[in-house]
């Protein structure tokens, strides 16, 4: 058995730390996919269809939210059990809670493990990357606890829940908004708790938290301690990239859907104007990371539609639970052009030159998004008969791995269902990833050839 393990070991440390994050993901959609086509994991007790099952686990370790059917009806409480699992494992990073077990029972971390947690926290030091994994899991428990406890009172409190039901959807919702899955168990998600701002404003700070990404919060905790020993702030430029474009994003986005929906009948037309605001912040708060809907998707506007989808691309910050592009390649694109329309050599950002090879990353990421959503769209588009804009809503936000539906994806025939399991995969493990993982090894190239400037425009 020695003989054999010694062969198999050598190829698991073999390979690329990249690779190994997209093969742990897919192990894991096996492993969910499995769990939940067991007969008690449904609600009638009989096995639920493979391509629902595989959908369904894709959707929860993506942390996506998308379903195609109504999660709280169809599947029971093991099920749940298991679609929650997921969430938690998908937010994590499967290599993250593998460096934990590592951890837990061995007491150190092997180099090619931490090469591979590296790859999937984006960690810089190989030495940081126990105290990171240790962190992530202290934030996000930490993070899930506190809005667990605030959704069960206002469930037992104020809708008349049982003790026992209201912690549990608590748990739900506190663990699918911090992940940024989306997944709900009311058939209307959220849209019976649009008024109410004890439910909508606890989920979204979960959101916007888990959205920001695990560095940006692990910075801001280490700053803030150290800030009161020396008086010194010191964020770095990540930090406020993430910060400063997240929170003009949040905004951008309340101001669009509040002008966009204002007299729409079929979503804020009819609500107070303190309704409208909250309804209004809370989509633009999910649209770029979570999937959760207090309002009615199907019935906005073409032009909501679009500028959700384009915030959808955007997404939330690196390493964090949200999917799209993130806003640092967003930023530094926008810091490219400003510098171009300027004249300027170089791009740079507060005070700060961005180097050349981080400029060629965001345009790698943001075109390979572009190049992926404009072919699943067109495919899209031959096995269903939508609206253009429809099917693109959908398209994008399963590469953005948002969850948000204008009622489509429930009605996509097998193909339609495999190309969004695609694009929710891709959309999680990164464009940059992916690549990295199918190429076969890094040739640097020794030589520099002669430069040549074509005509552009």
């Amino acid at each position: 058995m020695a003989q054999l393990m010694t062969p198999l070991r050598r190829v698991v440390l073999s390979i690329h730390p990249a690779r190994m994050v997209a093969i742990a993901f897919a192990i894991a959609v096996v492993i969910g996919t499995t769990l939940l086509a067991l007969p008690f994991c449904s609600s009638d007790g009989t096995s639920a269809p493979l391509l629902t099952c595989l959908f369904t686990a894709t959707s929860a370790i993506c942390v996506t939210g998308l379903v195609v059917v109504d999660t709280g009806a169809y599947w029971s409480g093991t099920g749940e059990a298991v679609i929650l699992a997921l969430i938690q494992v998908g937010g994590f990073g499967i290599m993250t809670l593998a460096s934990l077990l590592g951890l837990l029972v061995a007491g150190k971390l092997r180099l090619r493990l931490a090469l591979t947690v590296q790859a999937e926290t984006k960690t810089v030091g190989i030495g940081e990357v126990r105290r990171v994994v240790y962190r992530i899991v202290a934030i996000s428990l930490t993070v899930e606890a506190v809005v667990a406890a605030v959704l069960a009172l206002r469930f037992w409190l104020r809708y008349g829940e049982s003790p026992g039901s209201a912690l549990y959807h608590g748990v739900f919702y506190a663990i699918s908004a911090f992940n940024n899955a989306g997944f709900g168990l009311r058939p209307d998600n959220l849209v019976g708790y649009a008024h109410d701002p004890w439910v909508l404003l606890p989920l979204a700070a979960a959101v916007i938290l888990g959205g920001l990404g695990s560095p940006v919060i692990i910075e801001l905790l280490r700053h803030r301690s150290r800030r009161r020993r020396t008086g010194r702030r010191g964020w770095t430029l990540h930090l406020k990239l993430t910060l400063v474009t997240s929170a003009v994003l949040l905004l951008a986005g309340t101001l669009l859907t509040l002008a966009l929906e204002w007299g729409n009948r079929g979503t804020l037309g009819p609500q107070s104007v303190d309704a409208k605001v909250l309804g209004s912040f809370f989509h633009s708060t999910v649209s770029r990371t979570a999937g959760f809907n207090a309002t009615d998707i199907a019935a906005m506007e073409p032009a909501t539609l679009l500028g959700t989808s384009v915030l959808m691309f955007i997404g939330g910050g690196a390493a964090s639970t949200a999917g799209g592009i993130k806003v640092t390649a967003f930023a530094v694109l926008g810091a490219a052009i400003l510098a171009e329309v300027r004249g300027e050599p170089t791009s740079g950002v507060f005070q700060r030159k961005l180097a050349p090879h981080v400029l060629r990353q965001a345009l790698t990421v943001a075109l390979l998004g572009i190049g992926l959503v404009i072919a699943s769209t067109i495919a899209l588009l031959t096995v269903v008969e939508a609206r253009a804009e429809v099917v693109l809503f959908e398209a994008v936000s399963a590469f953005g791995t948002v969850g948000l539906s204008a009622g489509l994806t429930p009605e996509l025939p097998a193909a339609g269902q495999l190309i969004l399991v695609a694009l929710m995969f891709v959309g999680r493990v990164g464009p940059i990833t992916l690549v990295s993982a199918l190429a076969l090894r890094e040739r640097p190239r020794r030589y520099q050839l002669p430069e040549e400037r074509p005509i552009i425009g």
